[in-house]
């Protein structure tokens, strides 16, 4: 049985606005909004717009060195000479590392967890690529890890199961953000002053021996 709003517009329409729905954060209003919008666009316009999306996944690839997005075989940070080799900040997601660039106060690498640790729905250390983030260490290179999961139950979980695995290498600091984080939060949505803040702040983790 068809909703009420699919019935205002012809089918092509109303699937669209169905799909644009599906995006974060896009309610009925926003979607068709943007699905009018869309109607009114030039014929060339629209196809460059459907070229760029059925592009995405082949154009855009994780970052071979950290996991962050990137267009070919190393992200723009990995590939920066300017960034410093010793600090790595780890992330859950690639979405997290432009809320950190934006703050301007790290100039370091990173890598991404590709999520945390959730047991309620089966994702444990396995399935993140804290394996590669070992091998990364186990290089020498990296003096600073710094632990920048969110500051919920997850991410406070994962951010202490990485200090025990990494809490006792030789010539690593383990350290964690800090101050400006509300509890509970998702990094992704910190404002970039309240990032800054964090990682001025960050703070030594020790590990359950220590």
């Amino acid at each position: 049985m068809q909703n009420r709003g699919s019935q205002e517009y012809p089918e092509a329409l109303a699937t669209l606005v169905a799909a644009l729905m599906r995006l974060p954060g896009i309610g009925r209003r926003t979607a068709e909004r943007l699905a009018l919008a869309l109607l009114e666009w030039p014929d060339e316009t629209l196809a460059d717009l459907g070229d760029r999306i059925r592009r995405l996944k082949t154009d855009i690839r994780p970052c071979q060195q950290c996991g962050n997005l990137s267009e070919g075989g190393l992200c723009r940070v990995c590939a920066d000479p300017r960034r410093d080799t010793h600090q790595v900040c780890v992330v859950e997601e690639a979405v997290q590392i432009p809320v950190i660039e934006r703050a301007g106060c790290f100039r370091g690498l990173y890598h991404v967890l590709g999520g945390r640790l959730t047991p309620l729905e089966g994702k444990g250390p396995q399935d993140l690529r804290i394996e590669l983030l070992r091998q990364r260490l186990a290089a020498g290179d990296v003096t600073e890890l710094i632990i920048a999961t969110s500051s919920d139950v997850e991410g406070e979980a994962t951010a202490a199961y990485l200090c025990e695995e990494f809490g006792r290498l030789p010539g690593v600091t383990l350290s964690r953000i800090a101050a400006g984080v509300p509890v509970g939060s998702d990094l992704s949505f910190a404002d970039p002053a309240t990032i800054a803040m964090a990682l001025k702040s960050r703070h030594p983790m020790k590990t359950a021996g220590r």
